[in-house]
C-alpha cells in the first residue's frame, strides 16, 4: 500500500527498512546550490540532509541570517549586562522519526563520542521524566490529582470531537466547538498550558494534536510523556547542526534582509528566479537564481518583534511585521497557492503571550521551589519534570526548571527558571499590573507569590533573583484559526527549484497527521523539501500512526477517563448479544486488557 501524498515523488515509510539505508548519490545534484533563508531548525535540517543524504557539497550550500545568532526561535543564551533568557523551550517526545533520524547521525556537542539521539536517550533513560506537581493553588498548594477529572460525559465529548472531518474545522475556534463545561475542565487547564492553546485558537490544529499525540495521552497529567535536553535546547540541538554544517564548508551569511523572491510563474511551472535582499547598511546583495540552484524559504516566524525587557524595564510592545513576515506577504502576493499570512499574523492581540527568564542566585528560593517539585534543583537532575501552572493566576502563570545547570558555564548556585502566562493583559494578583506593564524583578514577584513565598518575604526575596522579560506578539500565530491553504505546500504544486519551510508550511502527507509548534514538524518539512527537490530515493517517516493503532485508541479511552471504564449505553438485550459475539475472542481479550469491559 502506498501512502498518500501531495506530491508523487514523495514516498512515506514505516519501519525501519528504508530508514536504514544510505541513500544514493542522486543525478545531477554536482551541478546544483543551495540557498536557505533563515537558520531556524527547519532550514539547518534541510542543510544537513543536503549533505547528509543528497551528497551536495557543503560549499555549496548558503544560509541567509537577518539576525547575527543561528538557530532561530531555538534559542537561550546569556544577554550581555542582563543574564540568561530563552524565549521558550520546546519538549520532546519518542516519536519524533524525522529528528531523531537526523539526531542519530551528528556528533553530540555535551559528548562528541555519541551521536546527538545517543546521549539524548541514555539522559532520559536514566534520568526520565516525571512531574510530582503539576498544577498549584492558594500561592504553592497542590491542585491536581494526577488526573483529567473529566467524567464520562466530557470524555465523550472529545472523543467525538476526534471524529468530526478536517474539513468541517477550518476557520473554527476551539471555543465554538467545545462546550462551557469542558473549556472549565482540568483536562484543560493541563492541555492549554502545555501546548499554549487559547480559548480562540484553531480547533483543527487541537484536533490534529489530539490525534497527533494519542500515543501521550496517558503520560499527560504527571508529564511522563515528555522528553527533555540535559542543557538549552540551543547548545542541545542547533550546536551539532551548525558544527556538523560548517565542518562540510557550508556558508553562513548574518546580517542579511531578504525583503522577496521573484518568481516566473507560467502554467503549470514555477521557477524562483530572484532573491531581493540587502545587508545591515542598506547595500542591494540580491542574488540571481537559475533552474539549477535551490531555495528554501523560511516563512513566518513565531518569534518575529520579539522584546526584551530587564529587571527594572518592562518588555516593549511591538507588534512590527518585519523580517519573515514581510518576506511572506511579499511571496503570497505572486500566487494564491503560496499561502496567506494575513491568517496567522493579522491579530497580535491573540497571538501573544509573554515568557520571564528569572535566575535565582541561591538563598532561600530554593526552599520553596523544593517545597512544590519535591526535588531539589542542584542535583542535575529533573527538577519539575515540566511546567507548574498556578490554575488561581490571572496570567494562567506557568513555570518550569531544567535540569541544572542549564547553561554551560552557569554558577552552581544558580537556579534558571523559565516563567510565561497565557493572559499578558490582565492584572497579576500580588504585581496589580498587566504582566505586559511588568519589570522582570515585577514578574518576579508575582511567580514568588504564586509558589508560596510569604507575602511578607517577597520583596526581600525577590532581590536574590534577576529576570529578563520577552514579549512575542506571534508566538502562536500558528494556532490562530485557519482554512486549508492558508499555509504553502512544502513544495508547491509545478515548484521546479523552491520549497517552504517551518511553521507555516503545510506538510505534503494526505491529509497532513503532524503538529504545528513542535520542532518535528520543521524537521519534517526540511526532509520533505530536500527529498522531492533533489530526488534523494530513500522514503520520509511517516508521522506516527497512533491515530489508526486500535491499542492506542483504546488506552486513551480509558486514560481520559482516568482508568474507569467507559458507560456504553445498550439495551440489556443488544449488550447479551454483543457479549455473546464477543465471548473467546481476540476482540475481547484486547477489550478486557483496556478496561473497556
Amino acid at each position: 500500500m502506498k501512502l498518500k501524498t501531495h506530491d508523487d515523488r514523495l514516498t512515506l515509510t514505516n519501519g525501519n527498512y528504508e530508514s536504514l539505508v544510505k541513500a544514493r548519490k542522486p543525478q545531477g545534484i554536482d551541478e546544483k546550490s543551495a540557498y536557505l533563508i533563515g537558520t531556524g531548525i527547519g532550514a539547518l535540517a534541510a542543510g544537513c540532509f543536503l549533505i547528509r543524504d543528497a551528497h551536495m557539497d557543503g560549499s555549496k550550500i548558503a544560509f541567509l541570517e537577518q539576525l547575527d545568532v543561528p538557530g532561530g526561535s531555538m534559542d537561550g543564551r546569556i544577554r550581555e549586562n542582563m543574564g540568561y533568557v530563552a524565549r521558550g523551550g520546546r519538549e520532546m517526545g519518542h516519536h519524533f522519526e524525522v529528528l531523531w533520524d537526523l539526531f542519530s547521525s551528528l556528533p553530540s556537542d555535551e559528548d562528541p563520542s555519541m551521536s546527538v539521539l545517543d546521549y539524548f536517550f541514555y539522559l532520559n533513560k536514566d534520568d526520565p521524566n516525571f512531574s510530582n506537581c503539576r498544577i498549584t493553588e492558594k500561592q504553592g498548594v497542590q491542585y491536581d490529582n494526577g488526573k483529567f477529572n473529566l467524567g464520562q460525559d466530557l470524555a465523550m465529548e472529545l472523543a467525538q470531537f476526534t471524529m468530526i472531518p478536517d474539513e468541517a474545522l477550518q476557520d473554527k475556534s476551539v471555543e465554538e466547538v467545545f462546550s462551557k463545561e469542558l473549556l472549565q475542565s482540568d483536562f484543560w487547564t493541563i492541555w492549554r498550558t502545555m501546548f499554549a492553546f487559547e480559548n480562540w485558537h484553531s480547533a483543527l490544529e487541537m484536533k490534529l494534536y489530539m490525534q497527533r499525540f494519542i500515543h501521550h495521552v496517558d503520560g499527560l497529567p504527571r508529564l511522563t510523556a515528555l522528553q527533555f535536553s540535559r542543557h538549552d535546547q540551543y547548545n542541545s540541538f542547533i550546536k551539532p547542526m551548525v558544527k556538523y554544517l560548517k565542518d562540510h564548508g557550508a556558508q553562513f551569511h548574518y546580517g542579511v534582509t531578504v525583503t522577496n523572491v521573484e518568481f516566473d510563474i507560467t502554467g503549470d511551472k514555477k521557477v524562483a528566479k530572484r532573491i531581493v535582499a540587502h545587508d545591515q547598511e542598506g547595500k542591494d546583495i540580491s542574488i540571481s537564481l537559475t533552474e539549477k540552484d535551490l531555495l528554501f524559504v523560511t516563512n513566518g516566524s513565531m518569534t518575529e518583534s520579539s522584546c526584551y525587557g530587564s529587571d527594572t524595564t518592562p518588555a516593549p510592545w511591538e507588534p512590527k511585521l518585519g523580517g519573515c513576515w514581510e518576506l511572506w506577504k511579499n511571496i503570497a502576493a505572486q500566487s494564491d497557492e503560496f499561502g496567506h499570512p494575513q491568517k496567522f499574523c493579522s491579530n497580535p492581540e491573540k497571538s501573544n503571550w509573554e515568557s520571564c527568564t528569572v535566575t535565582v542566585h541561591g538563598g532561600k528560593v530554593p526552599e520553596y521551589i523544593e517545597k512544590i517539585c519535591k526535588r531539589s534543583p542542584y542535583t542535575g537532575k529533573t527538577v519539575t519534570g515540566g511546567i507548574v501552572t498556578a490554575v488561581d493566576s490571572n496570567w494562567l502563570m506557568s513555570w518550569t526548571i531544567n535540569r541544572q545547570e542549564q547553561y554551560p558555564g552557569q554558577p552552581k548556585e544558580d537556579v534558571v527558571v523559565w516563567v510565561y502566562g497565557l493572559f499578558t493583559d490582565r492584572p497579576g494578583d500580588y504585581i496589580h499590573k498587566t504582566m505586559q506593564e511588568c519589570t522582570g524583578k515585577e514578574i518576579t514577584k508575582e511567580w514568588l507569590y504564586h509558589i508560596g513565598v510569604p507575602v511578607s518575604e517577597i520583596e526581600e526575596l525577590a532581590e536574590s533573583c534577576t529576570a529578563i522579560p520577552v514579549m512575542m506578539p506571534f508566538i502562536t500565530s500558528m494556532f490562530m484559526p485557519r482554512a486549508f491553504g492558508d499555509r504553502p505546500y512544502v513544495v508547491p504544486k509545478g515548484s521546479v527549484n523552491f520549497a517552504f519551510l517551518g511553521q507555516f508550511a503545510e506538510t505534503m502527507d494526505d491529509p497532513g497527521r503532524d503538529t504545528v509548534f513542535t520542532i518535528e514538524y520543521s524537521g519534517r518539512t526540511a526532509m520533505e523539501a530536500v527529498y522531492i527537490l533533489t530526488g534523494v530515493e530513500r522514503g520520509v517517516p511517516e508521522v506516527y500512526a497512533s491515530r489508526y493503532d486500535v491499542r492506542y485508541l483504546l488506552n486513551a479511552a480509558t486514560s481520559l477517563l482516568d482508568g474507569e471504564k467507559p458507560h456504553i449505553d445498550l439495551p440489556p438485550l443488544a449488550r447479551r448479544k454483543v457479549a455473546k459475539m464477543l465471548d473467546g475472542t481476540d476482540a475481547e481479550k484486547l477489550l478486557r486488557e483496556y478496561n473497556i469491559i
